[in-house]
């Protein structure tokens, strides 16, 4: 895994921009601690900073293939799994290679199909070629948009980065943000290709985007499709069962240390359970395993819609089960409530946000997890590729004029809780989640001939695939690639996404439980209790001194009169709050206002952003 970044400008010459392509690289040193590289032609520059996971020595980047005077240059985050039998078939189209890497099969793949490459890769990716021949740049994002990547056009060509703040750190970008803007960070709603910048914009996923001297177009070269479902119960089981173990298999292969995620629930579990016995059918040994968890948070846990039971006892118990190498990461309120992890997530993911301890806890778990491993297995996308979110068992949810998660939760605008009125008004959050909610809908595909309740589950699921997942996986990939950490996702693998988005509702819940198919799948390699573990969300903090912390720090920053976001806030409720006494529990989306202010502050302080309506 890898970050990325580059320069193209048709109206310039960029062998002069060796020092601004060097900042761009160097916003990306987290995500690639263990090498760097750039590469310079005249009009244009690539960047590149690497994490080696495969081919250690070989696989540096930008990586060149030179014909007849001309280059074509790679610079390449992510991995293909089918690398190997791509490597096999580019060799029998007679493609040479210097190195073991995924990396070079990705070049000698443009090379042998344009861009047609994409329709041969399986895995998660970014990556921006530049053809010397064709005088162009392919930027080219993974079909679910497991890896990110940005761009930022130009009158003359276009600045892209794994991150925003590579584009940022050019000197011809100024972070602008407006309405839209800020709507986008707050309204719980992730839109493909949108940005919370002015003039950036997302390579949607399943998309590549050409840039050369006639300007920009974009192509789409996958998505999901309706098609009826023509296996049996019997058979859809087997077929999970036998893609996973395919897919878990290819996900093992690095040349460093690799683990599992465990949270003791079925999807973590799954994954965990499939890697131990793929590793022991190899003769590679077991797994490390990791689960994080708070002091005191097993035996007090207040059970609520997302969480009804603590992680800890599942995960020890699947950890004995598979014999894996466990871990249990706790992490204290002093260390979730430290200004410089909220610094630290901020950098990371380069835009504010009210998530607070899901985003410092994640970091804190993931640099924790860093010290023994590089490579990491996480159950993320299960519940939206099988179907276990609690609203779409929710009819009222799914029937509603907005995104489900949004009606079932109920949320109404808890990041906004702290704001100014008037601009409260202005953002009208309400009529934003609307629009993006018929534009989603729009999109969405349908199957002739299916009835009304199944096309509604269909939609549902289609949004969750499509926005919602998006949100997770940008947030799983920022803080895993700010400590330095790869993260694979094999629920994400896009054959069996492609399946399961056609299987029929009443198949994906044949026992009257979410999450069907996997259960019934691989409750061979699990315990009982886990394979009939209900639902539980990633665990937050529910310690009152945490949102104690929290309000100091928000006091503190009331009382500075050059505090950014003091702009933007309604300081009379903000000094109401802190008079309200503590609750015995604390609960992420009550103390969500706090965060988004304290976030707010110190984005528009270190990051210089120029609001504009």
């Amino acid at each position: 895994m890898c970050g990325i970044t580059g320069w193209l400008d048709f109206g310039r010459d960029l062998t002069c921009a060796a020092k601004a392509v060097q900042a761009m690289t160097d916003t990306m040193a987290c995500r690639g601690p263990d090498a760097e590289g750039v590469w310079l032609d005249r009009h244009v520059a690539l960047g590149h900073r690497r994490l080696a996971v495969i081919d250690i020595e070989g696989g540096r980047q930008p990586m060149a293939a030179e014909a007849g005077g001309r280059s074509t240059v790679l610079t390449y985050s992510g991995e293909i799994y089918n690398y190997q039998e791509l490597r096999a078939e580019l060799r029998g189209l007679g493609h040479r290679f210097r190195t073991r890497s995924d990396t070079e099969v990705v070049l000698r793949a443009y090379l042998a199909w344009g861009d047609g490459l994409v329709d041969h890769l399986n895995g998660m990716y970014a990556f921006a070629i530049w053809d010397g021949h064709r005088q162009e740049l392919l930027l080219v994002r993974d079909r679910l948009g497991i890896k990110p990547l940005y761009y930022y056009p130009l009158p003359d060509g276009v600045l892209f980065g794994s991150e925003p703040k590579a584009i940022l750190a050019n000197p011809l970008v100024e972070p602008v943000v407006d309405l839209d803007g800020l709507r986008e960070s707050m309204a719980q709603v992730k839109t493909p290709e949108v940005t919370i910048f002015r003039g950036m914009y997302e390579v949607r996923p399943g998309h590549l985007v050409r840039v050369h001297r006639g300007g920009m177009s974009r192509r789409r070269y996958w998505a999901l499709e309706a098609r009826e479902h023509t296996d049996d119960l019997a058979k859809t089981i087997s077929t999970v069962r036998d893609l996973l173990g395919d897919i878990v298999t290819r996900q093992l292969v690095a040349d460093v240390p690799i683990c599992a995620q465990l949270s003791g629930g079925l999807d973590s579990s799954a994954l965990t359970a499939l890697a131990a016995r793929s590793l022991r059918e190899q003769g590679l040994g077991s797994i490390r395993s990791f689960t994080v968890d708070y002091p005191g948070y097993t035996e007090n846990l207040r059970p609520n819609v997302t969480v009804s039971t603590p992680d800890q006892p599942y995960a020890r118990q699947l950890a004995r089960h598979v014999g894996t190498e466990h871990h249990e990461i706790v992490l204290d309120t002093p260390a979730l409530a430290d200004p410089a992890i909220r610094a630290a997530t901020i950098r990371a993911t380069d835009t504010p946000s009210g998530s607070g301890d899901f985003n410092g806890s994640l970091y804190l778990l993931f640099r924790a997890i860093k010290e023994h491993s590089t490579v990491a297995l996480s159950g993320e996308s299960a519940d939206e590729v099988f179907g276990g979110y609690p609203w779409m068992f929710s009819p009222p949810a799914l029937a509603a004029d907005t995104f489900a998660w949004l009606a079932f939760l109920r949320p109404g605008d808890p990041l906004c809780a702290l704001l100014d009125p008037g601009l409260t008004a202005r953002l009208d959050l309400d009529g934003y989640r609307a629009q993006r909610f018929r534009d989603a809908v729009a999109e969405a595909p349908r199957l002739t001939g299916e009835d009304e309740d199944e096309a509604r589950l269909r939609v549902g699921n289609y949004l969750n695939l499509t926005r919602f997942l998006q949100g997770m996986l940008d947030r799983k990939d920022r803080m895993s690639m700010a400590a330095g950490l790869e993260v694979r996702v094999p629920f994400c693998d896009h054959r069996l996404v492609e399946y399961l988005f056609n299987v029929p509702w009443a198949m994906k819940t044949y026992d009257g439980q979410e999450k069907s198919l996997l259960r019934a799948a691989v409750r061979d390699l699990l315990p009982v209790e886990i394979a009939e573990r209900r639902k539980a969300t990633y665990p937050t903090t529910q310690d009152p001194a945490y949102e104690a912390a929290l309000r100091a720090q928000l006091e503190q920053m009331l009382a500075d009169p050059d505090a950014p976001v003091r702009p933007l806030l309604d300081l009379t409720k903000a000094r109401r709050l802190l008079a309200e006494p503590l609750p015995e529990v604390s609960v992420w989306i009550n103390r969500a206002g706090i965060e988004m202010a304290l976030q707010l502050n110190v984005w528009l302080g270190r990051y210089g952003v120029r609001l504009v309506e």
